[in-house]
């Protein structure tokens, strides 16, 4: 039988957040996250406890969400494959608005250039712990390399090239013009 995993959240009341701004900070252990294998996937897991600290502040009908995490990433190399460590320390802006109720029963529905910077929530209460997520996937580099002359791997035999030279034979020039050179030529 698979044990049940530990969920974590924070939840925020928004009724409670009224004339003034309301804070949160919180601990996330790394069990918290959820991981993901596959190479569309290159965050493998946290390495340590994520910190956040938390602001929500009402305006008008909004709410102002500023924000402010660290921990270190555990991420897969794109070029050798290899995990390694990336501390993260990072922060965000977001604006929270109530969806209005003429919109909650369609299933979509264009947004207006107005719209476009705003989070559309449900209810009353909000999830920190899933606005941090989305920010560590916003924060994630667009190619994980655990050093920036990171050799790969030999598109050969597949050994990792910061780990010493393979035996494979490498052909000069491009793969195109093989074929060229068993023409032979007459005259």
């Amino acid at each position: 039988m698979k044990a049940k995993r530990k969920t974590y959240s924070v939840i925020v009341d928004l009724t409670k957040v009224q004339d003034k701004a309301k804070q949160r900070a919180f601990s996330l252990p790394p069990e918290w996250w959820e991981i993901t294998e596959g190479p569309k996937y290159p965050l493998l897991g946290l390495d340590q406890d994520l910190e956040a600290d938390i602001t929500l502040t009402k305006v008008g009908k909004r709410f102002e969400v500023r924000g402010r995490f660290q921990t270190v990433l555990r991420l897969q190399c794109d070029r050798c494959l290899e995990a390694f460590n990336s501390p993260l320390n990072s922060m965000f802006y977001l604006i929270l608005e109530r969806l209005p109720e003429e919109l909650e029963a369609e299933e979509e529905h264009e947004l207006s250039p107005e719209e476009m910077g705003v989070d559309f929530i449900r209810g009353d209460e909000v999830d920190l712990t899933e606005m941090v997520k989305e920010q560590i996937f916003l924060s994630l580099p667009m190619k994980a390399l655990c050093k920036q002359d990171c050799l790969g791997l030999c598109i050969r035999c597949g050994s990792n090239l910061n780990q010493g030279s393979c035996n494979c034979k490498v052909e000069q020039g491009h793969p195109a013009f093989q074929a060229l050179k068993a023409l032979r030529l007459q005259g």
